[in-house]
């Protein structure tokens, strides 16, 4: 009111700019830019403020959403894939292919490719650099095929060394799982909530995308399954143990719900919205943390589901089965876990006796 600023001139800048003032004239808990963000979204909806500018146009943001819409439409990669794809090629092609303050990518070549693949391996783990390659191929794919470049320089990302059999994989006890599920307060809507998701994870052996995923529709209750949305759009039908639907009721029970959204979790703090698949990461090391074990990630409960499947005698297909592998040979890394009965296979060494 003191500046005499119409509502509809408001915008983030502005916003700012009152922050900034109340903290100049000593005021205590000024919120931060977030803190605006329902106010201006407010207005905005009801017509009174005017929608932000959108970025400026260039070269390079028209091809990356052009690379968007091709891997949307050709290659019907998952919303995840595109944004982490596109978000490799915006590095590479904002630091590779920019010469003298202009966008050029005709003017790449492998040089530029290995300097930009020898900056990320130095910073990434081995695993990760593995990903910077296929996405560092996918976007020079693209460029080949649009005619921005005339040669195959996706042949010039070399392969990324490791060995997927090289080593066993780590296993987390089922002692320790019941620890995590043990501590969890399951008579709030929080406890309740990790409790479900640790459950899920743990006896059926979802991936963090798939816990996100979860609708209330998907859960079958009459017939006893599960509905669970995994990578690359497939859709699998699991079997719901007693365990795992007891845990979901619990949750059900507690938890605060609106008609909408239909996702199965939501945040326990308005607005309640669906949770993101990193939360479940979250969940499950502050689980650890309460039970007092090394923090691990939820795709080690899914090792300790597989491991416990093996030591009671079931076969590497069965097992597939449930982890939802499209490959066969990933279930096989499991195989080397059941130390007791490789030794029953295992040659003797010579001159030793066994």
């Amino acid at each position: 009111m003191a500046e005499g600023l119409d509502v509809g001139r408001l915008d983030e800048r502005r916003m700012a700019a009152f922050l900034n003032a109340r903290r100049a004239h000593g005021q205590r808990r000024v919120g931060g830019p977030r803190s605006m963000r329902p106010l201006l979204s407010y207005l905005r909806e009801a017509g009174v403020v005017a929608e932000p500018a959108g970025p400026e146009r260039t070269a390079l943001s028209e091809l990356l959403e052009r690379y968007r819409r091709w891997m949307v439409q050709q290659r019907n990669l998952a919303p995840a894939t595109v944004l982490r794809y596109e978000n490799t090629a915006r590095r590479f092609l904002r630091e590779q292919a920019m010469a003298g303050g202009s966008f050029d990518p005709s003017r790449l070549l492998g040089a530029d490719v290995n300097a930009f693949l020898l900056r990320e391996c130095t910073r990434v783990s081995a695993g990760s650099a593995k990903g910077r390659v296929a996405e560092l191929r996918s976007v020079l794919r693209f460029l080949y095929l649009q005619g921005l470049t005339s040669l195959r320089l996706g042949a010039a990302v070399p392969p990324v060394g490791g060995w997927r059999l090289a080593g066993l994989p780590k296993v987390f006890s089922g002692v320790d799982i019941g620890l995590l599920l043990d501590n969890c307060d399951r008579g709030s809507e929080l406890g309740a909530r990790d409790f479900a998701i640790i459950t899920l994870v743990a006896r059926l052996g979802l991936r963090s995308i798939e816990v996100a995923r979860l609708e209330l529709d998907d859960i079958d209750w009459r017939s006893g399954e599960l509905l669970v949305r995994g990578k690359a759009r497939r859709q699998d039908r699991l079997p719901l143990p007693v365990e795992v639907g007891e845990a979901l009721v619990a949750y059900l029970s507690r938890a605060h719900r609106a008609e909408r959204p239909r996702r199965l979790f939501l945040t326990c703090r308005a607005p309640r919205t669906p949770i993101r698949a990193d939360l479940v990461g979250d969940v499950v090391e502050r689980a650890c943390l309460r039970a007092g074990v090394a923090p691990v990630g939820p795709h080690r409960l899914r090792h300790a589901l597989a491991g416990e499947l093996l030591r009671r005698g079931a076969g590497l297909t069965a097992i597939s089965q449930v982890l939802r592998h499209q490959d066969l040979a990933t279930t096989a890394l499991y195989a080397k876990v059941d130390l007791a009965a490789l030794r029953t296979v295992a040659l003797p060494w010579p001159g030793a006796t066994r």
